[in-house]
């Protein structure tokens, strides 16, 4: 309920339970203990407002500016961010499901409740993701066949099923904007594979997340909400096997 409420994390409001700062109708909290919309809590002797379900937005879909700040006080310009944007009755502190690099952008999923947020982020793991990654210079050959093998410094390997530039004949001042379709991967991931073949990448958008793609009407740095059933069946609408999508793609 705490967690939903956006006051904190799960793991946050046990630690506050066990340090005995949250009090329940006058009584000490206890682990476990279930309390709901009608009950006094109070942390450090404050009020904590509970919402109802119903009252939390429980998502936002996002298009993330490139260099936007992913969380409170990266920034002095923070009060211009995405976060700062998404209206404060569905919470005050939101989460980002498998963000990208700060200095990447694109799609994002926002929420203030901290149980559908680890929900999402383990459904996340298992879907497609795409990006659109703009490098220097391009990709020769060679450098193409490493990013599809998904060789990471860990020793482990991403698996990327689509390596391709998005215009053959179109160069930009230099770089070349690549489609790459990945199973599962966060953008810092796909960074990693691209930087250890040796390519410079310059920027990273997330532009797909299973069936769910970055509108083309969201402008950068806006939001829209987007029920959380929708978008658990959304996320799994494109399934993969052996890297074959094998449900449709529509937004």
């Amino acid at each position: 309920m705490l967690a939903r409420a956006g006051v904190g994390s799960r793991r946050q409001v046990e630690a506050w339970i066990t340090a005995g700062r949250l009090q329940v109708n006058g009584q000490p909290a206890m682990l476990g203990s279930k309390i709901s919309v009608q009950d006094k809590v109070l942390l450090d002797g404050r009020p904590v407002r509970l919402r109802a379900a119903e009252e939390i937005a429980m998502l936002y879909l996002c298009n993330r500016s490139p260099g936007d700040p992913l969380r409170p006080g990266e920034d002095a310009d923070e009060r211009e961010s995405l976060l700062t944007k998404l209206p404060r009755r569905a919470g005050k502190r939101f989460l980002l499901i498998s963000p990208m690099p700060r200095i990447d952008g694109g799609l994002e999923f926002a929420t203030a409740d901290g149980e559908l947020a680890n929900r999402l982020q383990r459904v996340v793991r298992g879907v497609e993701i795409e990006f659109s990654a703009r490098i220097r210079g391009g990709l020769d050959d060679q450098q193409v066949a490493a990013v599809l093998r998904g060789e990471r410094d860990s020793g482990k390997s991403l698996r990327v099923t689509i390596c391709e530039p998005t215009d053959e004949d179109a160069v930009e001042v230099g770089n070349r904007w690549y489609r790459l379709v990945t199973l599962g991967a966060s953008g810092s991931d796909l960074r990693e594979v691209l930087e250890r073949c040796g390519a410079v990448v310059s920027r990273i958008l997330r532009i797909r997340m299973g069936g769910i793609e970055l509108p083309r009407d969201l402008p950068r740095g806006a939001h829209r909400p987007m029920p959380a059933e929708l978008a658990e069946r959304k996320l799994l609408r494109v399934e993969t096997e052996a890297g074959v999508a094998t449900g449709d793609t529509g937004q």
